[in-house]
C-alpha cells in the first residue's frame, strides 16, 4: 500500500498525483442527481414487535429505499446495502432520535454512494425485544433473537437484489458479484453477523465467552444447555426456511409462524462489509471464508466494546452480553489474511491522509495500526463523555414518529431520562449539526472508497499527469489573499478545478469549467496549505496553494 506519514508530505507529493480524484467513479461524486424509490418491499417476515399487544408474531413487510444515480448508463453497478442504528427498536421506543431508514445519516451515506456510481439501499429490518428485562440472561435472550432476525433480513435483502437481477430484469442495475453491507451502530452488529455467521452451530459453540447464547433452564443447575436460538422455532441463519413453533418454549404460542422464507434459490453472501460503531457477536464466527471488513469505531466507545468486553444497551444502560469490537475484529481478520486485499490496494494521493489519520489514532489508542481499522480518538465532550462516531443529526422541530411520539416535536417530547428527546440527544452529540456529522461521514467515505475499489475489483482508470508548462497553467497570486485566478492556454481549457485541504477533504469543486480562465473567491476558507487539482482533456495538473 502507498503511504505517507505526515500531512505536509502529502501536500508535496500531491503535486505528482496520478489520479483525477473527483472525476473518478467510485472515488468521488460524479453524478449530480439521485433518484430514490421509497418503500420497496424486499420480503415479508414475522415480527415480535407487537407481541405484547396481539400475543403472537405477525407478518411484517420488509421495506427499503433504493438510491440510484440519475443519468447513469452503467448496466451493472456495485450494490451497497446500508443498515441504520436503533438498538433493534423503533425510534422513540429505543429512547433515541434515530433508528429508521430515513435517518439523516443513512440518507446522506446512500446519496453519496449513489452519486459515486453505486446502487445504494437504506434497509429496514425487524425490531422488537425487551431491553428492560430484569435479569441478564433474559436480556441476552431477547437481543440475540432480535439480532438473528436482523441477520436473516439483511441476507434476505441481498437475495432480493440477486433475484431481481436473475428474474426481474435487473431493475436496479446491480452487479450481483459486488455487494457491500454497511451498518451504523446496531446496523454494525447486523452486517458483521451477515458476514461471519455461516453455520448455526457457531451460536452454541462460542469462545468469548463460552455458552453465552445458552440458557440454564432444563433444569436450572448452573450449566447452560438450551440454545437461545433454535432453527426449528426461529428459522435458519439465512431466513430461507419456514419455521412454525412446535410449542410455546420461547413464549410464542404453539403453531405461531416465526420465519417466512424469501428468495430461497438465491445466494446471501456479501463481498465487503463496513462496520461503523458496532461489534461482533463472537470472534469465533470469523474464519478464512469471512469477507473483508472495514471498521470505524471510537476507541473509547461507552456502549459497544472496542476490543473484548460486555455490551451495554443504550436504552437502559444495562449489561447484555460479551462481544468483540472493531479492534478484536481487525486483529483476527489480519491474522486470518482476510484483509490482505486492503494491504494490496492502491490509495490515490488525495486519500492518503485518511490512512495517516487512522495510523495516528491507532497510536493514541495504544495499539499498532491494523489495515481497515479507523479508530476514532476524539477527546470527551464538556460532560466528560465519549460521543462515539457521530454521523447523525436532526431538526429539533421535527415531529417524532409513531404513536410513541404523541405528535410532539423532538424538543417537546419528554424523555424517560429527563428533559426532552432533543436535550438527551445532545448529551452524546454536543453541538449537534449537519456540518459536524458530515465531516465524520467525509472521513468514513474517504477511508472506505479506495479500499472498496480494490476488494470489489472496480475499474479505476489512471489519468495522465501533466506538467504545468504543457497547458501553460498559472495561479496568481500565491500566497492567496481574498481571491485567486487560474489561467491556461486557450487551446487547452480547464475542465474541472478542485481544492483539497490538509485532511484530504474536498472544499471547493468546480465542474464543467470549459474555459481557460477561472476566478475563485476564498470565501470562508481558513489560512493554510491546500492542493489545487486542475483537470484537462489531456490529463491533470496539481499545484500547492497557500492561503494567507
Amino acid at each position: 500500500m502507498l503511504r505517507t506519514n505526515l500531512l505536509f508530505t502529502f501536500l508535496l507529493f500531491a503535486l505528482s498525483v496520478q489520479f483525477a480524484s473527483a472525476q473518478e467513479r467510485y472515488l468521488q461524486e460524479v453524478f449530480t442527481d439521485v433518484a430514490v424509490e421509497s418503500d420497496v418491499t424486499y420480503g415479508v417476515n414475522a415480527t415480535a414487535l407487537y407481541f405484547t399487544v396481539v400475543g403472537e408474531a405477525i407478518p411484517e413487510a420488509l421495506l427499503m429505499d433504493v438510491y440510484t444515480p440519475v443519468g447513469d448508463t452503467e448496466p451493472e453497478r456495485p450494490l451497497a446495502l446500508v443498515f441504520h442504528t436503533g438498538n433493534f427498536l423503533p425510534p422513540v421506543i429505543n429512547q433515541q432520535i434515530a433508528g429508521s431508514k430515513t435517518d439523516n445519516s443513512v440518507v446522506e451515506i446512500c446519496t453519496r454512494l449513489a452519486k459515486m456510481g453505486y446502487t445504494a439501499a437504506s434497509v429496514t429490518y425487524r425490531t422488537g425485544w425487551n431491553p428492560a428485562a430484569t435479569d441478564q440472561p433474559t436480556r441476552a435472550l431477547g437481543l440475540i433473537q432480535a439480532a438473528y432476525r436482523g441477520i436473516q433480513d439483511g441476507r434476505t435483502a441481498v437475495r432480493f437484489f440477486r433475484d431481481n437481477y436473475n428474474n426481474g430484469g435487473n431493475t436496479y442495475a446491480i452487479d450481483p458479484n459486488r455487494v457491500t453491507a454497511i451498518g451504523a451502530g446496531t446496523g454494525g452488529y447486523l452486517v458483521l453477523g451477515m458476514a461471519t455467521l455461516d453455520n448455526y452451530n457457531e451460536i452454541v459453540t462460542t469462545t468469548h465467552g463460552p455458552a453465552k447464547f445458552l440458557l440454564d433452564v432444563n433444569p436450572p443447575d448452573g450449566t447452560p444447555e438450551t440454545p437461545m436460538v433454535v432453527p426449528t422455532y426461529h428459522g435458519d441463519i439465512e431466513g430461507k426456511a419456514l419455521a412454525i413453533a412446535p410449542d410455546a418454549a420461547f413464549g410464542f404460542p404453539a403453531g405461531d409462524t416465526l420465519c417466512y422464507p424469501n428468495f430461497v434459490d438465491e445466494n446471501s453472501d456479501v463481498q465487503l462489509v463496513m462496520n461503523i460503531g458496532g461489534a461482533l457477536g463472537d470472534i469465533s464466527w470469523l474464519d478464512a471464508n469471512s469477507a473483508p471488513i472495514i471498521s470505524v469505531q471510537s476507541a473509547y466507545d461507552i456502549f459497544a466494546p472496542y476490543n473484548d468486553d460486555v455490551l451495554i444497551v443504550p436504552t437502559t444502560g444495562d449489561e447484555i452480553v460479551r462481544v468483540q469490537g472493531s479492534l478484536a475484529v481487525a486483529e483476527e481478520q489480519n491474522t486470518l489474511g482476510n484483509n490482505q486485499p486492503f494491504l494490496d490496494a492502491y490509495i490515490p494521493v488525495a486519500y492518503l491522509p485518511y490512512t495517516d489519520k487512522a495510523m495516528e489514532h491507532s497510536t493514541v489508542a495504544g495499539h499498532q495500526y491494523y489495515e481497515a481499522l479507523y479508530p476514532v480518538t476524539n477527546p470527551p465532550n464538556s460532560s466528560g463523555l465519549d460521543e462515539g462516531v457521530v454521523i447523525n443529526w436532526w431538526d429539533p422541530s421535527d415531529i417524532a414518529p409513531g404513536q410513541a411520539g404523541q405528535g410532539m416535536s423532538w424538543d417537546q417530547l419528554p424523555h424517560p431520562a429527563g428533559g426532552t428527546y432533543h436535550q438527551q440527544g445532545l448529551v452524546l452529540n454536543e453541538g449537534m449539526s449537519a456540518a459536524k456529522a458530515k465531516l465524520n461521514i467525509d472521513t468514513i467515505i474517504g477511508y472506505f472508497a479506495p479500499r472498496a475499489i480494490e476488494v470489489l475489483n472496480l475499474p479505476l482508470v489512471p489519468n495522465v499527469n501533466l506538467e504545468e508548462n504543457e497547458v501553460s497553467l498559472t495561479m496568481t497570486p500565491n500566497p492567496v489573499g481574498s481571491e485567486v485566478v487560474l489561467t491556461s492556454r486557450v487551446e487547452t481549457p480547464m475542465k474541472s478545478v478542485q481544492i483539497f485541504d490538509v485532511n484530504g477533504r474536498l472544499v471547493r469543486d468546480y465542474q464543467g469549467v470549459d474555459n481557460n480562465f477561472l476566478f475563485v473567491r476564498r470565501g470562508d476558507l481558513p489560512s493554510g496549505t491546500y492542493v489545487v487539482m486542475v483537470g484537462f482533456e489531456e490529463g491533470d495538473v496539481s499545484k500547492k496553494m497557500i492561503l494567507k
